[in-house]
């Protein structure tokens, strides 16, 4: 989405003076983060509001300086990314709030792991997750960031209404959905489809099948890059976070005994799996609930409910390059053809016998349907949920089982394409830089 779609009625061109703005917002409960949205939705960077600026608002929060992490520190490294228009800037500054519910869960349990959600524009799905999420025993020890795909008003407002754990919103300010005739974006300039650059004299780069970039498809290998970077690297609450970092999306089921779970393999794995690289809270068969055996799972990495640290996040950002060049928008696949077979052994991840954890959607750019496609609604999610997804169901005195030769993607599998445009491959590399590694 850009800026030009979105609800800004009075952007730039009818300033609301300060006071009115202040009676407009007491007639509706909204939380802090609210309140800086709505200041940066109907005001540009600089103007005053009751004498303050949208900056001074985020700097009085203290979010900039706070022990030894500043945000600042990362404005030389990020001098090099495409030029930002000012709703890019402002969902910059956005992402440096502070967690919401800080009231209500001022610590989070020492050892906690961090869990990421990461939503594109599916507000019917996001409603099913958050709902599940809202059942998982232990979510309230621990901090869940969502990182959106730009800004969409109504998953902004699904967020906004989570009471149940500490939450911090994140906005990639450089989506291609921020930016509607410039690159990230469309820029007037483009070619298109299978267009000849010297013929049309238009400007990209095709991919191995012809095809010029489509900026709806290249966002989504976009997002998760930025994210990594920026939740491994780039944001005060786990810069130091040595442990896991729980990786889901808007159309994976959560259920209640998953987080008790990930501790559990988390616990086990150095033991257990020495030489697993990460834990999964479903098999790596999307369509499969598991193999109900009693015993742990070693098997190749899942895209669902997928969990690692910092150490694994380091070799996967060492490969940087080679995830920025290959030719598939699909950050997946990009990971099993190229970036994990790199690492020159096979990579495993253990998990256990039932799935925790289950994807749903049946719609959507994932699955290459338009975007008026018909999409699940709440009421058309049947998950079976049997006592033993209520608790914890791996045993500590199981042994491991490994599943090797595995179908899936592997080294040599040349792409998908719609990843061939030489920008979309260098705003990558900037995303891997942005943070100073």
């Amino acid at each position: 989405m850009t800026s030009k779609n979105m609800p800004l009625l009075w952007y730039r061109k009818h300033r609301i003076k300060g006071l009115d703005v202040w009676r407009l917002l007491s007639l509706v409960p909204i939380t802090l983060f609210g309140v800086v949205v709505f200041l940066v939705l109907y005001h540009s960077k600089n103007e005053k509001i009751n004498g303050l600026s949208v900056s001074d608002l985020l700097s009085t929060h203290s979010v900039d300086n706070i022990g030894n992490f500043s945000y600042s520190q990362f404005s030389s490294y990020k001098s090099n990314l495409p030029k930002q228009n000012d709703l890019s800037i402002m969902l910059d500054s956005l992402n440096q709030l502070p967690p919401i519910n800080m009231d209500l869960y001022p610590k989070l349990v020492y050892g906690h792991i961090v869990i990421v959600l990461y939503v594109h524009n599916r507000p019917q799905y996001l409603k099913v997750v958050v709902d599940s999420l809202s059942r998982v025993e232990g979510i309230s020890e621990t901090l869940l960031i969502v990182s959106h795909d730009g800004y969409f008003d109504e998953m902004n407002k699904i967020i906004q209404s989570i009471r149940f754990c500490q939450v911090k919103q994140i906005f990639a300010p450089l989506s291609p959905h921020l930016f509607s005739n410039s690159f990230p974006g469309v820029s007037p300039s483009d070619c298109k489809d299978q267009d000849d650059p010297t013929k049309k004299r238009c400007q990209g780069t095709k991919d191995q099948y012809g095809n010029h970039r489509s900026p709806k498809i290249v966002s989504l290998k976009h997002h998760w890059w930025w994210m990594m970077n920026t939740v491994w690297d780039g944001l005060k609450e786990t810069y130091h976070h040595s442990g896991h970092i729980l990786f889901i999306e808007e159309d994976h089921f959560i259920f209640p005994n998953a987080y008790r779970n990930l501790q559990l393999l988390a616990q086990l794995e150095p033991a257990k799996c020495p030489h697993c690289y990460a834990l999964n809270l479903a098999p790596s068969g999307v369509k499969s609930r598991g193999e109900g055996w009693e015993s742990l799972i070693a098997e190749r990495m899942g895209n669902v409910g997928y969990a690692f640290n910092r150490t694994v996040w380091r070799k996967i950002h060492h490969k940087a390059n080679e995830f920025c060049s290959f030719d598939d928008y699909n950050w997946d696949i990009t990971m099993w053809a190229t970036v994990y077979p790199s690492f020159g052994a096979p990579v495993y991840t253990l998990r256990g016998p039932r799935s925790s954890a289950i994807h749903f959607g049946k719609c959507g750019l994932h699955q290459g349907h338009e975007d008026k496609a018909a999409c699940v609604v709440d009421s058309l999610v049947n998950i079976d949920i049997e006592d033993l997804d209520r608790v914890k169901n791996i045993n500590a005195n199981w042994g491991v089982h490994t599943l090797e030769n595995q179908p899936g993607y592997k080294a040599g599998f040349k792409g998908w394409g719609g990843w061939g445009d030489i920008r979309d491959r260098n705003l990558c590399r900037k995303f891997a830089n942005m943070y100073g590694y």
